[in-house]
């Protein structure tokens, strides 16, 4: 009976992680695809090396938290528990997957074993308000920190990276020799193939803290009931994650790189660089992150911090200037643009809408199912836990 519970919670978490694999790859690689720079196969391949890099390095520590820490006595993981807590996170990823929405993974499986904790009086709220503090904090940490950068420093980087993406192929096979070598095409240029390289990097970089975050959410439970060990639950949840960048994250690819918004290449890199290195902190730690959620306080305070190029500090604590609020600001960049000093007015047709940057529709799509899918695994795990006498909570 136990070996067979035990292949049930196997098979669930690779379901789990497979789900993982559809929800993440698109924040990942969905800008590099959405350029033409890599293809949803590619992607599907590098993402899942990456993965595999950051699980087996630092995401052993996020396993131990979800599996160890979170309730205050492990023995609730048994193989029963175990099966139900990874039932409900892979039912709720996958109706984000759905929906093409890359739904937060670590949202949703913190939710499910909350559920189980609270259902049988064993949640570990130290652990949980650790936890709770951290997702209400980094959130606003990405904000600053690319508010700072979009206000004082994205116009130089911007005359460093942008470029234009020239239509065509970026790479051509020569194959007159023994062996085919790749070179530029015609159409590319050296500064637009360096800026596309640093998209797919960036994309290694995000899929490598995607690895660090989110293997504990497909097999934290099962390490955390003892009947399987560290190192193979890793091999078996990246092994899972893989299916799922090759299959099913086709469509939030299709999401994240051409309909939710269409960030130029210097906001794709620095709102990237800046929400992976949060999750990598928060990773080492221990803490499970909402890659998803910070992504987007970035994205908004690095368009909020250009926006507000044209009021100098002093005028918006005088309250002599209104800051305008357009994200837009970010949706306008072009290869060697030159932008007015700060305090300085841009020329108006400059200054785009908000709708220009995001896809309204598509936006509250992600918002919605962002709440929706965690709260769908919290509700249900305790329900299940606290109602079904199988569980013998």
């Amino acid at each position: 009976m136990t070996t067979t519970l035990l292949l049930i919670g196997i098979l669930v978490a690779v379901f789990v992680g497979y789900n993982i694999g559809g929800a993440t790859t698109g924040p990942a690689f969905g800008p590099a695809v959405g350029a033409d720079a890599i293809s949803k196969t590619l992607a599907g391949g590098l993402m899942t090396v990456f993965f595999f890099v950051g699980a087996w390095t630092i995401g052993r520590r996020v396993v131990d938290t979800l599996g160890r820490e979170l309730v205050t006595d492990p023995g609730v993981f048994t193989l029963e528990s175990s099966v139900g807590v990874l039932f409900f996170i892979g039912v709720a990823l996958f109706i984000g997957n759905f929906f093409g929405v890359p739904a937060s993974t670590s949202m949703t499986a913190v939710g499910s074993i909350a559920g189980l904790g609270l259902a049988a009086g064993e949640l570990n709220w130290a652990v949980m308000g650790e936890i709770a503090i951290w997702w209400i904090v980094s959130p606003f940490i990405g904000f600053w920190v690319s508010l700072i950068i979009g206000r004082y420093f994205y116009a130089s980087l911007n005359r460093r990276i942008a470029m234009e993406r020239s239509e065509g192929p970026l790479f051509e096979v020569d194959r007159s020799g023994t062996v085919p070598t790749p070179t530029l095409s015609d159409t590319t240029n050296v500064r637009e193939a360096g800026g596309v390289v640093m998209v797919i990097v960036i994309g290694c970089l995000m899929a490598y803290s995607s690895g660090t975050s989110n293997i504990a959410n497909a097999v934290a439970p099962l390490v955390g009931s003892g009947e399987l060990e560290m190192n193979p639950a890793i091999i078996i949840g990246c092994f899972a994650v893989g299916i799922g960048t090759f299959t099913i994250a086709r469509r939030t690819l299709e999401t994240m790189g051409n309909e939710l918004t269409e960030l130029p290449l210097t906001a794709a890199i620095i709102t990237a660089t800046v929400s992976a290195t949060l999750v990598i902190f928060l990773s080492v730690i221990g803490i499970p992150a909402s890659f998803v959620i910070i992504a987007t306080m970035s994205i908004i305070g690095l368009g909020w911090g250009r926006a507000t190029r044209p009021v100098t500090v002093g005028d918006a604590v005088r309250g002599e200037e209104s800051a305008p609020v357009s994200v837009g600001a970010l949706s306008d960049d072009r290869e060697g643009e030159e932008l007015p000093p700060i305090g300085e007015e841009a020329e108006p047709e400059r200054i785009p809408k908000a709708s220009d940057l995001f896809d309204p529709a598509t936006t509250a799509r992600v918002v919605l199912m962002q709440n929706v899918v965690p709260a769908i695994a919290t509700v249900g795990a305790y329900l299940t836990f606290q109602l079904v006498p199988i569980f013998g909570l």
